[in-house]
């Protein structure tokens, strides 16, 4: 009965999310970081830093581009030192732990509806590709992208493969797959919260703002995109006012993390 009800395969159009404070609240980054605290990977003081950080992301949803390149490009290297097998195994637990929660229902109700559609649903993110696998994985998408952390063996090296997927790398990406996949852009569909993510929502025919910066909310309205904010109103007041503050806090969270877990190897 279920199969007969599913919609056919939509050969031409897609979805394409964001993750941090689109598809999940906060950073994944920071509830992998979470998790992997628990698990004796680096010290409390530490998680205490992530943890202050993380407020500030919670609470304001703003990314500026050359903090948070940074802050992802160098932080990947906490888990240098341990096996792939071991985070893939792991990410599983921490999803469970921390992350399950986070998804913002309403995020999850529009990814439900492409799926409905037909339509394959990925996740673009610069969280590392291994959580966002999980991620989409547990939610039943399609697939994900994200940065790649380099191996070697199956040990990380704690140095990236390529370049981080932001801002105009995940629009790259996006058009890669449509090649690839024979879509039309202008039928498919994209949502972020950022205003990093402006090349990828540009890039197809319906962009959507979810929680949106202050940046890429004033650029929707101009574009006539549509808006959806889950948001409290306290946190929509905050969005934006403070969020250069916000990335640099990240940003020194985890060069922190990548430096204390150097020392420990």
């Amino acid at each position: 009965m279920e199969s007969a009800l599913s919609a056919a395969p939509d050969p031409t159009a897609a979805a394409f999310f964001d993750v941090d404070n689109t598809i999940m609240q906060g950073a994944s980054i920071f509830h992998l970081a979470r998790g992997l605290h628990r698990r004796k990977f680096f010290t409390t003081k530490d998680i205490a830093k992530a943890a202050w950080q993380q407020m500030y992301f919670r609470l304001i949803g703003s990314e500026d581009p050359e903090h948070i390149a940074k802050a992802r490009a160098t932080g990947l290297a906490f888990i240098a030192g341990h096996s792939v097998s071991e985070l893939e195994e792991i990410g599983e637990e921490i999803f469970d732990e921390h992350m399950a929660d986070k998804i913002w229902p309403g995020t999850r109700a529009i990814a439900q509806w492409h799926l409905d559609q037909g339509q394959r649903v990925w996740l673009v993110t610069a969280a590392p590709v291994e959580i966002a696998a999980v991620i989409a994985r547990r939610l039943g998408l399609t697939a994900a992208l994200g940065t790649v952390s380099e191996h070697v063996d199956g040990i990380y090296t704690g140095e990236l493969v390529g370049e981080m997927l932001h801002g105009e790398g995940k629009a790259h990406a996006v058009q890669e797959i449509a090649d690839r996949d024979g879509l039309v852009l202008e039928d498919c569909y994209a949502y972020s919260d950022s205003s990093n993510d402006l090349p990828m929502l540009s890039l197809v025919g319906h962009p959507c703002a979810i929680n949106p910066d202050s940046a890429l909310r004033t650029h929707a309205k101009a574009n006539g995109w549509r808006i959806r904010d889950y948001r409290t109103g306290r946190k929509v007041a905050l969005a934006g006012s403070k969020g250069l503050m916000a990335a640099a806090a990240a940003g020194g969270t985890w060069h922190v993390l990548r430096h204390r877990i150097r020392r420990s190897h």
